[in-house]
């Protein structure tokens, strides 16, 4: 299963990459919970982590300060690398196949090493 969707645009490729993957993992989450009603608990895991890492970008892009700023990608850092857990798991669980994990892992990795690069230049200014 890879799921196709409209692209956002923004001004911001974090903001972008960020949302676009909140859309993949909404997605995934209603086409698995209605497939596997037992594990629900798990795919509402994935749904909270994989969108709240847009959220906390967009929010940092309010922050009052530098430490904020920081403080909120680091979140959204967190928030990825959970959501990379929760891949991993499902794939060698066999909830998921190769195919699925790879098309989303790729995209959340991505996500997680941006938002790496941008706290370390961030704090280096």
């Amino acid at each position: 299963m890879i799921l196709k969707e409209k692209t956002v645009k923004y001004y911001n490729p974090i903001l972008e990459k960020s949302f676009n993957f909140a859309i993949r993992i909404v997605k995934f989450y209603k086409l698995k919970s209605q497939d596997n009603y037992s594990l629900n608990s798990l795919f509402k895991q994935i749904l909270r982590s994989g969108t709240s890492i847009g959220a906390n970008v967009s929010e940092a892009q309010s922050a009052f300060t530098k430490k904020d700023f920081i403080n909120k990608l680091g979140i959204a850092l967190k928030e990825s690398r959970e959501t990379e857990y929760w891949l991993k798991l499902f794939k060698e669980s066999e909830i998921i196949t190769e195919k699925e994990f790879l098309s989303l892992f790729k995209d959340c990795e991505e996500l997680s090493k941006l938002l790496t690069s941008i706290i370390k230049t961030s704090k280096e200014l």
